[in-house]
């Protein structure tokens, strides 16, 4: 807005309100406000003093703050002085707070006592030197033209002054650009030119702030180009390799000025057909399966690629990510539950079988040769190749098991090497990956070894000697690196004679062969087990259990044929037929029950040893009946009095549990 040119009546206007009279408001609204906010911020009108101003220290502090806003004003400023240079006006440049940062003006002007408040660190906020441009605009945050007697204090009448705020890119006042000088020089174009100045200023404040983020967008690009550990190759419109990532040259394995500038049909050996198709298509494409024969060995990866356009939407390059397939291996195998969890020490035992086999165990898995671990079904056998796994050189590896026992005949081998799309009915799209390829770099458990199929066992004996594995349908050859522990319960020497089982095969599995003993030969350990089951048992379920003497008895009496296994399904049924908390004979199947050691009685001599044993037979006789009566009554009470449910889970017919049931005075 430019200056009312009625300069008599304002002046008169000035005089009645600064005097209290009745006056007329003849002049502009932003003016009148202006004054009311001096009159009630208490300043002198007719204070004729010299402005506030910044110490040194604060003043220095301010022009360090603010030097990029002054060093980017300043040639604007030097550009609009020169059209009012030798005229007495100056310009001036504030911060946020009113402050004089940076001024232009003629020595004669600057000396001269009406611009004697115009220094560096003077104030000019409207609390300090009334309504004029550069306070007022810093209020109301707009140009304002204010001349003669608009000003509030009497000492600026004499001036004319034209400001402009300056904005940031968030709409934040951060200076204010002005330009004043003598009243009678003043001229309706002035706020103008300042106007085209302060916006000339933030032009260029956006500008440099936008190189700032395009030097920070390219740092942070840069960064990670150089920090993917995916291999990352630029290409031109003509497949010319242009750049490459740290990763990617250490995928080809050759100096960076050898691969810039080469086709990437030469660097994919003619396999870039998917890539050609995303140039000519614009078709970006994802992780397509690839070979990249380096200098080394071959490399095998999953390959991505985006085109890269102009704004004219033409193509003028791509991007190509080159995905470590023992990366993605790695992160499968991590969410689908290939990993090894238990260590040695989770092996329970005292007695000295279990013990030489920890310790033979412990002392193979700091090699690396392949093991044979060889034990009844229950013993433990896959405890004992993961606590392997996670004492070996490859523990931070994946552990990947296979039962070779349950998967059907025609399926074990897309199961351990893996197949192609298309290469049987059923096969799905891509492809899958085997058991040895997602094990590569860790350990694969194949437990059951003894039930593989013959013409299996040869594909296996092919892969451990050369270390490399072809999937079914596929031609290319896939290195893998797997440390292999085997699991039977055969004598597969026997098995050999049999015919069943490949002798060469049994050799290469054969390097170090750990027998893990069954249960009844570890009568020392039943106790330590069956403890350990029920403590495990008592924490999850946050109670205690008792155990009756007798009921330890019974089982170290009993041949364990399920081994560790049997034990623990045991300990389950018992806590959950217990009611008290107490585990009784009552609560352990009849099988093991009935294996109870005979009753040792004081020996007597008027009682022959014949009767001795008939005293034996007869408590032993009431014993299981008890428990029988026992384990009826248990299951009555938890099946609600369900006779059929009962007799189902007991093993006997409906009319068998009636009879058993008069026979022992149950009443349902």
């Amino acid at each position: 807005m430019v200056v009312n040119s009625d300069q008599g009546g304002i002046l008169h206007t000035w005089k009645d309100y600064i005097s209290g009279e009745t006056w007329m408001p003849t002049i502009r609204q932003q003016i009148i406000e202006s004054w009311t906010r001096c009159e009630q911020a208490g300043v002198n009108p007719y204070d004729s003093g010299i402005h506030s101003s910044l110490d040194e220290t604060a003043l220095g502090r301010t022009l360090s703050d603010k030097q990029e806003l002054i060093t980017i004003a300043k040639p604007c400023m030097t550009n609009l002085y020169k059209f009012v240079q030798g005229s007495g006006f100056v310009v001036v440049l504030t911060d946020e707070r009113g402050y004089i940062m940076e001024m232009l003006g003629d020595e004669d002007t600057l000396n001269n006592p009406m611009t004697n408040n115009f220094f560096l660190g003077a104030s000019w906020r409207e609390e300090e030197a009334g309504t004029n441009a550069i306070g007022t605009a810093l209020v109301i945050k707009k140009p304002i033209q204010v001349s003669g007697a608009e000003h509030y204090c009497q000492k600026h009448h004499c001036l004319t002054c034209s400001a402009a705020p300056i904005f940031d890119d968030r709409g934040r006042i951060i200076g204010i650009l002005d330009m004043s000088g003598a009243f009678n020089m003043s001229h309706l174009h002035t706020l103008g030119m300042v106007v085209a100045a302060a916006e000339a200023i933030m032009a260029q404040l956006d500008i440099r702030r936008k190189n700032r983020e395009l030097v920070l967008a390219n740092n942070r690009s840069t960064n990670i180009f150089n920090t993917m550990s995916d291999g990352i190759v630029m290409i031109d419109e003509c497949g010319i390799v242009k750049q490459l990532n740290p990763a990617a040259k250490k995928i080809f394995n050759r100096p960076e000025s050898e691969i810039l500038g080469m086709s990437i049909d030469r660097i994919f050996n003619g396999k870039a057909a998917v890539t050609w198709q995303m140039m000519n298509n614009k078709e970006p494409y994802t992780d397509v399966e690839l070979m990249v024969d380096t200098k080394k060995n071959t490399f095998h990866c999953l390959a991505s690629g985006e085109p890269l356009t102009d704004e004219q939407g033409k193509v003028i390059g791509g991007v190509i990510i080159l995905r470590p397939i023992k990366n993605v291996q790695n992160l499968v195998n991590r969410f689908s539950g290939y990993h090894a969890a238990l260590q040695f020490s989770d092996i329970i035992g005292e007695s000295k079988e279990i013990l030489e086999a920890i310790r033979v165990a412990s002392l193979a898995a700091t090699t690396s040769s392949n093991i044979l671990l060889q034990g009844e079904s229950g013993t433990g056998k896959e405890i004992f190749a993961q606590a392997i796994h996670n004492r070996s050189e490859s523990k931070n590896g994946p552990f990947v098991a296979l039962n070779c026992g349950v998967i059907p005949r025609e399926l074990i081998g897309s199961e351990l090497f893996g197949y192609v799309e298309g290469a049987f009915t059923g096969a799905i799209k891509g492809g899958k990956p085997g058991k040895f390829e997602l094990a590569s770099g860790g350990t694969l458990f194949l437990d059951e070894i003894g039930d593989m199929p013959l013409e299996q066992q040869v594909a296996l004996l092919r892969v451990l000697q050369e270390k490399n594995v072809t999937r079914i349908g596929s031609e290319k050859v896939i290195p893998v690196d797997v440390r292999v522990i085997c699991a039977t319960n055969k004598n597969l020497p026997k098995e050999i004679e049999k015919g069943t089982f490949r002798q060469d095969l049994y050799y290469r599995l054969n390097v170090i062969s750990i027998t893990i003993p069954p249960l009844r030969n570890r009568v020392k350990d039943i106790a330590l087990l069956f403890k350990h089951f029920l403590d495990k048992i008592g924490r999850d379920r946050g109670c205690n259990f008792y155990i009756e003497p007798q009921v330890m008895a019974c089982l170290q009496h009993f041949d364990w044929p399920g081994n560790v296994r049997e034990l623990q399904n045991v300990v389950e049924r018992a806590v959950s037929l217990t009611e008290s908390g107490e585990i009784t004979i009552a609560h352990l199947p009849i099988d093991v029950f009935a294996k109870q050691p005979p009753i040792q009685y004081p020996v007597q001599p008027l009682i022959s040893p014949a009767i001795n044993e008939t005293h034996d037979r007869e408590h032993r006789r009431r014993l299981m009946k008890e428990a029988e009566r026992q384990q009826i009554l248990v299951l009555l009470s938890r099946h609600g009095g369900n006779v059929s449910v009962v007799a189902r889970e007991f093993g006997v017919s409906r009319n068998t549990l009636y009879r058993k049931m008069r026979l022992y005075a149950i009443e349902n």
